[in-house]
């Protein structure tokens, strides 16, 4: 009856790291892959700034001994420009990090997460302000970022942009 136990443990234990490794490898693969200079245009899609049209460059990082992104870099619209930046971290099995300088000052907080494949949905939130932030990557050199709001228990799109790596080391695999 013991070694009947073990045995099942044993493949419970088996399934679960099963079900573990390519889930931690792929989180290696698509943080790994946000390092690089990213620049590329974005508009506004609703709200008092409908239409307005912006310009981003930005360098992607990876924290050192955490799982996770960051962003820094800044947008320009005309002549203006604005310093923008956000870190999402791993905690647990969700992800938690801030815009900016958070919801405390004049940012949003990253409250929670999930990443599928080549996509990370984080949420959003500030205040009474609920949202989501969509960062997908489109083959190695592309990314498509979407913030969206809570309105009325729905998802409004708000802001949309597309980042392309310029040139440079492009980190693909865990072991790169």
């Amino acid at each position: 009856m013991f070694g009947f136990r073990l045995a099942s443990f044993s493949v419970v234990l088996l399934l679960i790291s099963g079900l573990t490794l390519p889930s931690l490898a792929n989180e290696r693969i698509y943080f790994n892959s946000i390092e690089g200079k990213w620049s590329g245009p974005g508009n506004i899609v609703a709200g008092k700034y409908k239409g307005t049209r912006f310009t981003c460059n930005f360098t992607g990082k990876k924290p050192k001994a955490v799982t996770g992104m960051k962003i820094d870099g800044s947008c320009r619209v005309g002549v203006f420009s604005q310093p923008m930046s956000f870190e999402i971290i791993k905690k647990g099995r969700s992800y938690r990090g801030k815009f900016l300088d958070g919801a405390k000052g004049k940012g949003l907080d990253i409250v929670s997460g999930r990443l599928r494949g080549n996509k990370l949905v984080v949420g959003i939130n500030r205040k009474k302000l609920n949202g989501a932030m969509v960062a997908k990557l489109n083959g190695k050199n592309q990314m498509n970022i979407t913030i969206s709001v809570r309105v009325d228990k729905r998802l409004i799109p708000v802001i949309g942009l597309t980042l392309n790596r310029k040139a440079g080391i492009v980190k693909t695999s865990v072991l790169d």
